[in-house]
């Protein structure tokens, strides 16, 4: 059987930065560290940095005063970085460089008296983070087909950012829609869908080309690692995505010649690797890793001597 990687693969500037923060936090503060809500979605790194003395909340309430809370890389509202400070938490800020980029613009267009439209999952903690990052009334589109129903106070002063983990090509659709219905739209000079999650999918769109069955190696809640499998159906080729090898069902492999694999940008190389050792148990295998972008991108990890 003949494995081909897709490149790149795995983890991203911003899901390193995070992972990081907390690493850094542990050693400067000592266990425990508290962090509000799944710093990445990936079980495997959760689980790591559990063992290390992180804890991981769904409510600030549940963290002790004077403790270090970490804010996900999926960013927070204003409302609940304000409840953070009211309830003299020490807070760190994880959020990912390239979701700040996004509540900026989200909060220079509403100062601008705009109307502000968040594509992205209704629900995702980083569309939850972008929309309070106003204090207005803002609008969370999901599919081409609720653009119809949009009310706005100026169809002429109407802009939008997006989730950064969205599938290129379902987030052209909706923009298709958008310009159709408001043709002066406010759009950023680059489209908020972060670089790491662009190639990925690009990646996976070659691989699928070349092989019977891919493999996304990433958890359920990740948006991007659920955006890689639908990119590969998209291109008529089965794709399941799989926390790790354990979750391979060999029956799967059944008249496959070709397994492609590739990682969402929150899950470690450690777990392809665990891949492809089991596909090895299962017979030879031969290894190929494809051609793809070359990410020179990091972010500075914050001084937490000043910060927290």
């Amino acid at each position: 059987m003949k494995v081909l990687l897709a490149n790149p693969r795995g983890f991203c500037a911003g899901v390193n930065r995070a992972i990081s923060i907390v690493h850094q936090a542990l050693e400067r503060f000592s266990p425990p560290v508290y962090v509000l809500h799944e710093i990445v979605h990936n079980t495997h790194v959760l689980e790591e940095l559990r063992d290390r003395g992180a804890i991981f909340v769904e409510e600030l309430e549940e963290i002790p005063t004077g403790a270090v809370a970490i804010f996900s890389a999926h960013g927070v509202s204003k409302a609940v970085a304000r409840q953070a400070e009211n309830l003299g938490l020490r807070t760190i800020d994880a959020t990912c460089p390239l979701v700040s980029k996004v509540h900026r613009r989200m909060i220079r267009l509403y100062n601008q008296g705009y109307d502000v439209l968040v594509i992205g999952h209704k629900g995702h903690p980083e569309v939850e983070g972008t929309c309070g990052q106003v204090e207005g009334n803002v609008q969370v589109i999901s599919k081409a087909a609720e653009v119809g129903g949009l009310q706005v106070r100026d169809p002429e002063k109407v802009g939008y950012v997006t989730q950064t983990t969205l599938s290129v090509d379902d987030t052209e659709e909706m923009l298709d829609a958008l310009r159709m219905q408001f043709p002066l739209i406010s759009e950023p000079e680059r489209t908020d869908i972060c670089y790491a999650t662009t190639n990925r999918q690009k990646a996976v769109r070659r691989l699928a080309d070349q092989v019977d069955l891919i493999l996304i190696v990433g958890s359920k809640n990740s948006s991007n690692s659920n955006r890689l499998r639908e990119v590969a159906e998209l291109r008529q080729t089965t794709a399941h995505l799989i926390d790790d090898a354990s979750e391979i069902n060999p029956d799967w492999l059944q008249g496959v010649h070709t397994v492609g694999i590739s990682a969402g940008a929150s899950a470690p190389e450690h777990l392809v690797t665990g891949v492809i050792e089991w596909l090895n148990e299962q017979g030879p295998v031969s290894v190929e890793e494809m051609e793809g972008e070359e990410e020179h991108i990091s972010f500075l990890v914050p001084d937490f001597e000043e910060g927290a």
